[in-house]
């Protein structure tokens, strides 16, 4: 059980580096991500920055996992979230960028894990960040709604959403406020044993409507956005590892980067991947008929 824990937190942790970075404009693809959270190899012919990037962000995502552990043997459970570890997740995100490449407008106290001494224009159209001298008070407020319950009769995903766009308002610092947002979003989930959000890079316009509808008091938009991301590590890294080679699971989980869900849903309404429908004719398969169907697939492709 601990080496199919390992393994999927390892899928989540390239997943997340990869759509968490490229929803900020990093280019590099996810095997390229992999080859460098896992080998420390710079595959491909992509900008420093990006590549540093990916290591800053992948040191961040694995202290934050970590903190799903300790949470579960640590009592009394701490709190869900400290100003130490805010500023800790920003230092882990930037250190590898500003060691090398630092913002030539910045001053010293201004680098990871310091909060910004100027005014920025933010990337995102009709947001309003807080003032550099309202930076610390703000944040004083947001930890303390952070650590708090849901108001009555709000989801905890509502809760999350209003939250997270709360930060993006403040924007502490002077860069990597998208990529710590999300890094704290994940923080508080995993600290109330919830799996983490990959919010997929494809979604980005969603999740920017998303942010900008809670700005204006609908989080809707943005709770929907939240929950697909929780039920995508769910479905994609925690019930294939989980459940064996032989257990029925809905094809969202089988995905692999060679057979997508659609690829999948394609071959199982023509009959060349094995399947069982369930309630209301969703359909379900297992590893052993997908790797079935990959070979068959590979098999055909020799023969011609």
């Amino acid at each position: 059980m601990a080496v199919e824990a390992e393994g999927i937190w390892e899928g989540i942790w390239h997943e997340e580096t990869h759509h968490s970075t490229a929803i900020e404009g990093n280019t590099l693809v996810l095997r390229q991500v992999k080859a460098l959270l896992e080998e420390g190899r710079a595959v491909g012919n992509k900008e420093l920055r990006e590549y540093l990037e990916i290591e800053g962000y992948g040191d961040a995502a694995k202290w934050v996992y970590r903190q799903a552990i300790k949470s579960q043997w640590t009592r009394p459970r701490p709190p869900l979230v400290t100003l130490t570890e805010l500023r800790q997740i920003h230092e882990l995100v930037m250190g590898p960028v500003w060691a090398l490449l630092p913002d030539d407008g910045a001053i010293d106290m201004e680098g990871p894990g310091g909060f910004r001494q100027c005014e920025i224009v933010p990337l995102r159209p009709g947001l309003q960040v807080a003032p550099h001298s309202d930076i610390a008070p703000r944040l004083d407020t947001w930890i303390k709604r952070a650590n708090g319950d849901p108001p009555i009769g709000e989801h905890m995903l509502g809760h999350l959403a209003d939250l997270h766009a709360a930060f993006e308002r403040i924007h502490p610092f002077r860069d990597g406020n998208g990529r710590v947002g999300r890094l704290l979003l994940n923080l508080l989930l995993v600290r109330q044993s919830a799996p983490p959000a990959i919010i997929d890079k494809r979604t980005r316009p969603a999740y920017l409507r998303g942010l900008k509808a809670t700005d204006e008091g609908d989080n809707g938009l943005l709770s929907e956005v939240l929950a697909r991301a929780v039920c995508k590590t769910v479905e994609k890294h925690m019930l294939p590892a989980l459940a064996g080679p032989a257990r029925l699971v809905p094809l969202a989980a089988l995905e692999t980067p060679e057979l997508s869900r659609t690829a999948l849903l394609s071959a199982a309404k023509r009959g060349r991947l094995q399947t069982v429908q369930i309630g209301g004719g969703h359909y379900y398969s297992n590893q052993r008929w997908v790797k079935d169907y990959a070979e068959s697939r590979h098999q055909g492709r020799k023969t011609a």
